[in-house]
Order: C-alpha cells, then structure tokens, then sequence
C-alpha cells in the first residue's frame, strides 16, 4: 500500500511517491492460517488467560480454540471477523470446560493439611459421612444435583450457577431449596448424621 505525499508541483513531475512502512492492521486479511495465528497469538494468548486462572490452562484454551478455527478456516469469508471467531470459540471452549469440569487441579508449593475436626471425630467415620452425603446427591434430579453440586462444592454464587446452567436466578434458588429439603429428607442420611 503506498500512501500518496504532498510535493511541490515542480517537484511532481520528477518525485516519485513516497510510502511509509504500517504496522499491521489487527482485522487485515490473512493468506493463511499460519500468518493469522502468528499475527494475532500473543493478544489471543491474553483474552485466554482473562477465562483461565492457570497459563497452562490458557495456552491449552487457545489451542482448542485456534483448532476450531482452523477446521472453519475456509469457511470463514470476512478475515475481518477472525479475532471475533476465535473469541467466542474461547468462550465457548471455556463454558463447556466449566459444566464438564469436577475438580480444577492447582499448584501450591504444600499439600493442605486437613482442617483439625472438632470433638476428634474418628477419620473413618468422617469418610463414612461424605461417602453417605454423595450417594444422597448421586440420589438427585440430574438437574438439582448440579446446582447443589456448583452452589456449596464448587462454591459459586447463585448468579454463577444460573449462568453457567443457562437458567434463571430463581430456577437456581427453587431448584437448590428442593434439593436441601430431599437431602434433609434422606433416610441413608439421616441415620449417618443422626
């Protein structure tokens, strides 16, 4: 692209055009993947590591994401719109990850001890008590079950659990309060705790 400059009309005749060097637009259009990805990684690196708490997670996130991309490649006309592809495929990786996810593994430099329990209650009977609580949540509606499962083990917020399932605040609050009261119900945990 050459960018035209003003010179004197004696000068117009002889002058050839100057151009001067752009840096490269973020939404230009890309003759292959291979240039996309090496244009556009380092900022799509950072919207991955704005979903994930871990950079290793990020980098797999982006990988999954730029994977998707690459399957669609052909079918995407506007080059213009690849950062908005790869974006929502981010996302969209992200939120099947979390409704999938059981436990997110973490680095810490020690284990955690466990909290000490009060009134020395016996380890093996501790274990008792969670196998009873999880086979009295295994017992649940699919649906009441991973609210309760995100609500008090996962430890999101109501907002959290509504956005993640795709269901309103209030679904999450009727749904949890129902789940409660047939885990209060239980007769497996009731002797357990009783």
């Amino acid at each position: 692209m050459t960018t035209p400059v003003c010179t004197r009309a004696s000068d117009a005749a002889t002058a050839a055009p100057r151009t001067f060097p752009h840096p490269p637009l973020p939404y230009s259009s890309y003759p292959s993947f291979a240039s996309y990805v090496k244009a556009r990684q380092p900022v799509l690196l950072r919207t991955a590591r704005s979903l994930t708490a871990n950079p290793s997670d990020a980098e797999d996130l982006l990988q999954t994401a730029l994977t998707k991309t690459y399957v669609a490649w052909e079918r995407i006309e506007d080059h213009r719109a690849l950062d908005g592809y790869v974006r929502r495929a981010l996302l969209n990786t992200r939120t099947s990850q979390w409704r999938k996810r059981k436990v997110d593994e973490y680095a810490c430099d020690e284990l955690p001890e466990p909290e000490p329990v009060p009134g020395g209650n016996d380890p093996a009977e501790q274990q008792a008590l969670h196998d009873a609580m999880w086979r009295a949540i295994m017992r649940l509606p699919a649906r009441q079950r991973a609210m309760v499962v995100l609500r008090y083990y996962e430890d999101l917020s109501e907002v959290q659990t509504a956005e993640v399932l795709g269901v309103s605040v209030g679904t999450v609050k009727s749904a949890v309060s129902r789940a409660l009261g047939k885990l209060r119900d239980d007769a497996e945990l009731s002797t357990a705790f009783g």
